[in-house]
């Protein structure tokens, strides 16, 4: 079997494939000061709670933008699974052309999206990750990395609204049942969702406009169902793309 990591500013997302299916996922809060023991120790409890055997992992490859991160996850792959494991950067092939000013400055979890929907839609596309910051990732329909946006991420709006007005309370990020709320609750749901709606719908569509090329606009990350059940621009939902893509990337590096 193979470990995919993800690991993202907030959270971390780990999956395990038995050749291409998926067997099991899971998320934790990224923690950058725990030792690589602490993520075995914590790794092994979700496994056991899978009824997934860690022996069986034959290899891991990593995606990491948080760069202390990568020495205990060595240690935690070398120690736990007796394999030093592929991290996802300069060197590693991963079979789509960058064409960013300076390609090292792309954040690998972009790259590794982008593969993934180029495999599964061979087309232009738009990917949209909802993460620590939303990411928008441009692929041409020969399937280059060409570049994107980024924006604050939900979460981060949100806290930064709690904390600069201090007389609004803290509000769950759901959808509300109007748009136009008759309450203080309902009046900060609409503008922290719509709002977000109309950011992620608004740089789609400039960015259809600039491309010149028909797109396919392709959602991952957390809070994906939800704003893409609502915008006009996002067409498919695919919360496992960023494990898929690791995937294929291990795949071809073999």
């Amino acid at each position: 079997m193979l470990l995919a990591i993800d690991v993202g500013n907030t959270n971390t997302v780990l999956g395990v494939f038995d050749q291409s299916t998926l067997r099991d996922s899971f998320r934790v809060q990224t923690e950058k000061d725990r030792t690589g023991d602490e993520y075995g120790l914590q790794l092994k409890a979700l496994f056991d709670f899978a009824e997934l055997k860690m022996s069986d992992v034959h290899a891991v490859i990593i995606s990491s933008v948080v760069p202390p991160m990568a020495f205990p996850l060595e240690q935690m792959s070398k120690r736990f699974f007796g394999k030093r494991p592929m991290f996802v950067g300069p060197g590693v092939k991963t079979g789509m052309p960058v064409l960013y000013d300076n390609p090292r400055e792309v954040g690998a979890d972009r790259i590794v999206n982008a593969v993934a929907a180029y495999e599964k839609w061979p087309t232009g596309l738009i990917i949209v990750d909802f993460g620590t910051a939303t990411t928008f990732d441009a692929v041409t329909p020969k399937g280059e990395y060409l570049g994107g946006a980024i924006s604050p991420g939900i979460m981060i709006s949100t806290e930064a609204l709690f904390h600069r007005a201090s007389k609004l309370p803290r509000v769950a990020f759901e959808k509300p049942d109007h748009v136009v709320g008759r309450n203080t609750v309902a009046s900060m749901q609409s503008g922290l969702v719509y709002g977000y709606v109309a950011l992620v719908d608004g740089i789609c569509a400039r960015m259809k406009e600039e491309l010149g090329f028909p797109v396919k606009v392709v959602a991952t990350g957390g809070l994906a169902p939800l704003i893409g059940s609502l915008s006009k621009q996002v067409e498919v939902v695919d919360d496992q793309l960023t494990l898929d893509g690791l995937r294929i990337i291990y795949q071809r590096n073999q």
